[in-house]
This record gives C-alpha cells, structure tokens and sequence, in this order.
C-alpha cells in the first residue's frame, strides 16, 4: 500500500506539469552513479578518467586505454526503489573513444488498487493487479582530444523512456558537451554542461487508466495535462589536482560548482543561477587501496517554524583495485545531515582488456 500511495502521488504530480520548464525535470538522470565518484560528493568533473566518464564527462572517456565496463547497484526509500546502471567504453583511436551506458530507476510490484472495489461495491482481491513504475536513461558518448596539448572534450547524446504502468509514457532526447584540460603543472579543469538544449520528454498518457487513478484519489478532478516537460540545462565546473607523497602515497584533492540555471534552494541562489558547491578527498597508497570523502548538496531548508536551516550531505568510502578489477562503496549522508537518505552503494570496474589478450 506505501508503494501504491508513493506512485499514485508521482503520477498526480507527472500530469498536473504544464509545457512551461521545470526547475526539476529527469532528475533520476542526476542522482550519479559510480561509488568511488558517489564517495567524493561527486566532485569528479576535473578528473574522471574511465568508462563513467560517459556520464561524469565524456571528454574523460580519451584516457580509457582499453575496454571497459562498470556496474553498480543501488536501494533507495527503504529498499522501495532500486537503481541500476551498466557502462562500457572503449577507445575507437589514438585520439578518439565511444562509450555507452544504461540507467534503470524503478519502483517494481506495484500493488494496483484502483479497481479493488466493483461497481457493486464489493471488495474483490482477485481485481487487484501490479505494476512498474520505472525511468530508463541510455546514453551514448564519444570524445575526441584538440590540438591543443591536454585539451579535450566530449559529447553525450540521451535517449529518456519513462513508464509509469499502463497510466502513461514518455520519450525523451537531449545533450550534453564536456571539456576537460590538464595544465603543465597537473591541475586539471573540467566543464559539463548538461542538457544544453534542453531535454524534451513527450508523454502519451492512457485517458481510460489515468481516469482510474483520478478517480480512486478522492478531490482529484483534474483534466488531461499537458505532454511536454521540459528539462533546463545545467552546468558542473569542476578543479583537480593530484599530490604524490613518498612515492607510495597520493592525496586527489577536487572541488566542483554545480549550477542549475534557476532559483533554488543552492546554498547560492539567485533568479539567474544557483550553485551548490562539492569537495571530495582521495586518499590512494600504491594505486591499489582508497580511502575517500566529500561533503556536497548543500541546501537551506526550510523549517516548520518558517525559518532556514543548511543541511549538507557528508559521504565516506573505500575501494580497492587489482590486476584490473575496482571494487568502490560509498556510504552517502552519513549522519543524516541532509534531507537525502542515506544509501550503502558498491560498484564494479572492470578492464577487459587484462583478460582478453
């Protein structure tokens, strides 16, 4: 019944949107994904330099030497939503590569309700049916390097399917551009810019089955909504540098400014831009143990009393990597300083090429 009443609210408020641009829009596309960039509050977009760089920044896909793949697993709302995401990359040439990834965020088993009672008013289990509530984002990257020594950038191209059951579906398409640039000295700038035409997703909505739910949801009267939703564009820039220390130590110190182009609740708000700062840590000893932390997502949120409150989203984690095999995990939020809960996330690199020879 929670799930019922979780996906009867999302999909009231999926159709009661307008054709005008949302501050939130696709926002499952922002969540992030790889457990060792998760462990760093995502501050990541200087120094990405795997098959996550396709979402990260695609212009970091240039330092994958061979095939690539990566995996991870996520829980969300007490185990309620599950999200999944799956990469692979490889390099087409001395100076170009290709990537592609998947992202799955679902709610699944649904409990449908809406027709639990007949026109008789009786009380019929049989009637009772389940659904999915899920978001699909597949990505497809490449990236190329400039004639400029350590200048490179990268483009994605993204194709959203969001379904919510029989009730209603949508397509979506956007891009994204990113450029990284390591200088002389080995400080490394990165610049993403997301969705920079704006993401268009089209609904299709099922008027028979949206009448269902609108009609089990007492005071919900509400016509057929609009089919467009609109995504702004967003932009993450983002300073790296990386220390060697005796040889055998390194520290990666990285900070990142996350920007959505409209007022929010950024720690940094105005009508033309808001930023939410990140900073991350990683501790490496001879390139095969890690230790990382970030703090990010700052936020002022408003209290019962009227007044603001900053909340910050602190993350720790740990990872591990051998003969070609990363294993990352990262525990986000911890004590729960933030609005977000807190999640135990693991992920998966692999380089296939250590094994296919």
């Amino acid at each position: 019944m929670r799930k019922l009443l979780l996906i009867l609210s999302l999909l009231i408020s999926v159709c009661t949107y307008s054709q005008s641009v949302r501050k939130y829009s696709n926002e499952f596309m922002n969540i992030g994904v790889d457990a060792a960039a998760l462990g760093m509050s995502n501050a990541v977009t200087a120094q990405t330099a795997d098959v996550n760089s396709g979402y990260w920044n695609p212009a970091g896909l240039l330092q994958v030497k061979d095939k690539q793949v990566a995996l991870m697993h996520a829980s969300y709302f007490a185990n309620i939503a599950q999200y999944d995401y799956i990469a692979y990359a490889t390099p087409i040439d001395s100076r170009s590569a290709f990537g592609i990834s998947l992202i799955r965020f679902g709610v699944d088993d649904i409990l449908n309700t809406t027709q639990l009672i007949d026109s008789e008013g009786n009380i019929d289990y049989n009637r009772i049916s389940l659904f999915s509530a899920a978001d699909y984002g597949v990505t497809l990257s490449y990236a190329r390097s400039l004639p400029l020594d350590g200048l490179n950038y990268g483009v994605n191209a993204k194709v959203i399917r969001r379904v919510i059951g029989d009730f209603a579906s949508s397509w979506g398409f956007g891009f994204d551009i990113g450029i990284q640039y390591e200088t002389k000295n080995n400080w490394k700038v990165g610049l993403m810019l997301r969705d920079i035409t704006t993401t268009y997703n089209v609904w299709n909505i099922d008027e028979e089955e949206y009448a269902t739910v609108r009609d089990a949801v007492p005071g919900e009267n509400q016509e057929l909504p609009e089919t467009t939703e609109i995504t702004l564009p967003k932009a993450q820039l983002g300073f790296a540098k990386k220390f060697m220390i005796r040889r055998d130590y390194s520290v990666l110190a990285a900070a990142n400014l996350n920007m959505r182009f409209a007022r929010t609740n950024d720690i940094v708000s105005t009508d033309v831009v808001s930023v939410d700062p990140a900073i991350g840590l990683e501790f490496g000893y001879i390139d095969l143990v890690f230790l990382r932390a970030g703090v990010g997502n700052f936020q002022d949120v408003q209290q019962l009393d009227g007044s603001d409150k900053l909340t910050f989203q602190p993350n720790i984690g740990v990872g591990f990597k051998y003969r070609g095999i990363a294993v990352d995990y990262a525990l986000t939020d911890i004590g729960d300083q933030s609005a977000a809960l807190y999640s135990n996330i693991f992920s998966l690199k692999v380089d296939l090429g250590t094994f296919i020879r």
